[in-house]
This record gives C-alpha cells, structure tokens and sequence, in this order.
C-alpha cells in the first residue's frame, strides 16, 4: 500500500484560487529538475466516497476538487497559499480506496 496525502476544497473555489498557475510553475520546476510528478488534480475525488473520509467530505462544499500527492511536504505547500480547504491523508488501494493513481485526471 501507498500513503497519498490530499488537499480538498470546493470545486469553484480551487478554481477561483487560479491553482492551475500553481501547478503549471510546480511542474516547470520538477521538469528543470529532472523529477516524476508526485501530484495530480482531480475533479469529484472518488476516495471522499470512503466510509473513512465521510466526516471531511462533509465539510467540503460539493462537488469538491482535490489534489493528490506522495508528498507531505507538496500537500503542506499548498495549503499554506490557500484557506478554506481540508487536507489529511490515506492509504491506498484498501477495501473501500481504489489505487487512486489509475483513476486520476491527471496534469
């Protein structure tokens, strides 16, 4: 199993926050790096479905959009630049999360 950390928020307001620019500067960064991509936006993250997760997607207005990561410290850069979003962690692929690699939309 794999430990994915996420970030999670509404969908218009990831949107509004221009994210996007965000990720375009971070991938730029790990290309002039040489480094694999450890992250992937997704719209209606399918691992909020989990009995585990019920309490955060609670909390998050719907539909959500999210961020995927291998890396803690990505996930904790992140939500340092943006407010109003839900971040934690789980492990993957288990009974009720799918590996979530194969089911992202990524970058």
């Amino acid at each position: 199993m794999q430990t994915y950390y996420y970030l999670v928020a509404s969908h218009d307001f990831l949107h509004e926050q221009e994210v996007n620019e965000v990720f375009a500067e971070r991938i730029r960064n790990y290309q002039e790096q040489g480094k694999e991509i450890d992250f992937w936006p997704i719209d209606r993250p399918a691992f909020l479905d989990a009995p585990e997760l019920a309490s955060v997607k609670a909390k998050i207005p719907q539909p959500a959009t999210g961020v995927v990561s291998t890396n803690k410290q990505f996930i904790t850069w992140l939500k340092l630049r943006l407010e109003f979003v839900a971040t934690g962690e789980f492990q993957a692929p288990s009974a009720t999360i799918p590996d979530p690699i194969g089911v992202l939309t990524t970058v």
